[in-house]
């Protein structure tokens, strides 16, 4: 168990699972600026006194939850990359990490006032609804999606106790996130100067986000009465592929080739996510939406784009 940080008065005790991974970062800071005390919870230790927590050894969660005694839980650990190319390694941390954390909060004396548990817009698939909202029925096309949607029914098993709030969010970035996801590495070609671009479908187009605003929402999510709730975290207006090569290629002063490598398209590709944002707007109030393009500056300007 890792104390990140304490602050006098604050107003919990929140964990966070998977704090040292790049959305991790952000949420931390983010719930360190509203006064909660985090406690961070990961599998990959800090240091020798602050050993990692497998989520798929019971007995060390609940081992871990019991030091911790949370008010407030926000569970990020996952493996969050579709194309992870072990399916068996997915499924067990997804869904078995997440009952094993589930469990381990729901034996407590007092159980925490707040559990949110971050799934994906990724369950929905390919819709044919132009704007999706919660209400949508799932599809999901691939086997993270479909691993997702797995843990969403698990958890629904532990809501009489446990106040679970479940959050899709859409696609998001920022500075920090690993370059085998799509827009660091747009993002840090045009930073190399680079002369040529390999990428798989160029025709999809998505609701990407800041995770900066991702971290708000989850931090003020834990603050509204979101218990049961399915809740999207979206903008609500998609940009495609190429218009983010446009603004790329506007910010760093030069045109780059692009040449679809076969290799790098995905079967069932979901041409096209678009989220209605207006549940997150009526349990949070205004969104603090960052466009896209300010979002690619920031990354771009940042050299250090792996954390």
């Amino acid at each position: 168990m890792n104390v990140t940080l304490r602050s006098d008065g604050a107003p919990g005790r929140v964990l966070v699972t998977g704090h040292r991974g790049f959305t991790g970062h952000y949420v931390t800071a983010a719930l360190h600026a509203a006064g909660y005390d985090v406690l961070g919870l990961s599998t990959q230790p800090a240091d020798l006194t602050a050993p990692g927590v497998d989520l798929l050894d019971r007995a060390a969660v609940r081992r871990a939850v019991d030091d911790a005694r949370p008010d407030a839980v926000v569970h990020l650990a996952a493996i969050a990359f579709v194309a992870h190319g072990d399916a068996e390694e997915m499924y067990r941390t997804n869904v078995v990490g997440t009952r094993n954390l589930l469990e381990a909060l729901a034996a407590q004396a007092q159980a925490p006032r707040a559990v949110l548990l971050a799934s994906s817009a990724n369950v929905y698939g390919n819709s044919d609804v132009e704007l999706l909202d919660e209400r949508v029925v799932a599809s999901p096309a691939n086997d993270y999606a479909v691993s997702k949607l797995a843990m969403e029914y698990m958890a629904k098993l532990w809501t009489d106790r446990l106040p679970i709030t479940l959050a899709r969010p859409f696609n998001y970035t920022g500075v920090g996130q690993a370059e085998n996801f799509l827009l660091p590495k747009i993002v840090s070609h045009f930073q190399r100067r680079a002369d040529v671009i390999e990428l798989g479908n160029i025709d999809v187009a998505r609701d990407f986000q800041d995770v900066r605003f991702v971290a708000d929402a989850y931090t003020r999510l834990l603050a509204a009465d979101a218990a049961g709730a399915t809740v999207n975290l979206c903008s609500g207006t998609s940009v495609s592929l190429m218009e983010v090569i446009g603004m790329m290629q506007d910010i760093a002063g030069y045109e780059i080739e692009v040449r679809v490598n076969p290799a790098f398209i995905r079967g069932n590709e979901v041409a096209r996510l678009t989220g209605d944002n207006r549940l997150l707007r009526s349990l949070i109030g205004p969104l603090d939406i960052i466009p896209l393009r300010a979002t690619l500056e920031w990354m771009y300007e940042n050299h250090t784009l792996a954390r």
